[in-house]
């Protein structure tokens, strides 16, 4: 039962984040199942339920991306596929609960202190976002929890808020497509495990949609304080349980 619960709030979480309600949210979804099943089964669990939503997304928000940033940073980011699908592959369990316990505690630490850092007086360079693209798309493939490097690096250049959320929805969806043959070489993607969990696919297009709705009805602060409490227990849990 416990994994029924979980399996179902990730999908949601999926939908809510791909729908526009923040990268805390699917940052929280591998340690989430991480806590029921071995981390090399979770990012395969997840992977294909975050390549749907991508889809929703990329419909919602086509054509609103920034292609200078998506060259940019695609090249390092496939390197950083390559590297995280590797690690991902040879680390065992407790490492690999320990390395997502750690990024997940950075991605609390980066929200916490992240008005701070765009506060200072930056100077952007083209290596800056060379190398966001390629240690976020390294985090992504590990633990799927690419989004704090990518949101820094993006947040710094000051781009439109639409074409903020456009860029980092086809950057992640070129992420993720590129992640499938690794994790299906690595034999880390189990079709039969997908078939298991298809019940919640319905979930994540509703989803979208609900968080496509209440984006501008609820209490961003208050929201972000809560996932960030969950966030750290989560990372807790992982880097101590």
């Amino acid at each position: 039962m416990p994994t029924i619960i979980i399996l179902i709030i990730v999908a949601i979480l999926i939908g809510l984040s791909k729908g526009g309600l923040g990268a805390a949210l699917v940052v929280l979804v591998t340690p989430l199942l991480s806590l029921v099943m071995p981390v090399q089964e979770a990012v395969g669990v997840v992977l294909p339920l975050l390549i749907l939503a991508d889809g929703f997304a990329l419909y919602f928000y086509w054509n609103t991306w920034d292609m200078y940033y998506v060259r940019l940073m695609l090249p390092l980011g496939v390197v950083g596929v390559i590297i995280g699908t590797y690690l991902l592959a040879t680390l065992d369990n407790t490492t690999l609960r320990h390395i997502l316990g750690t990024f997940t505690l950075l991605f609390v630490v980066y929200k916490l202190f992240g008005d701070r850092l765009l506060a200072a007086n930056y100077q952007p360079r083209d290596w800056h976002g060379q190398v966001a693209g390629g240690v976020s798309a390294l985090a992504s493939a590990l633990a799927n929890n690419g989004a704090p490097p990518f949101t820094a690096y993006m947040l710094l250049q000051k781009v439109p808020a639409r074409a903020f959320v456009g860029t980092t929805t086809l950057f992640f969806a070129i992420i993720n497509l590129l992640k499938m043959p690794g994790l299906i070489v690595a034999e880390i993607f189990d079709l039969n495990r997908l078939i298991d969990v298809i019940w919640v696919v319905p979930l994540i297009p509703l989803s979208v949609w609900v968080g496509r709705q209440v984006i501008n009805r609820i209490n961003q602060r208050a929201f972000e304080s809560i996932m960030l409490i969950v966030l750290l227990i989560a990372s807790l849990i992982l880097l101590f349980g």
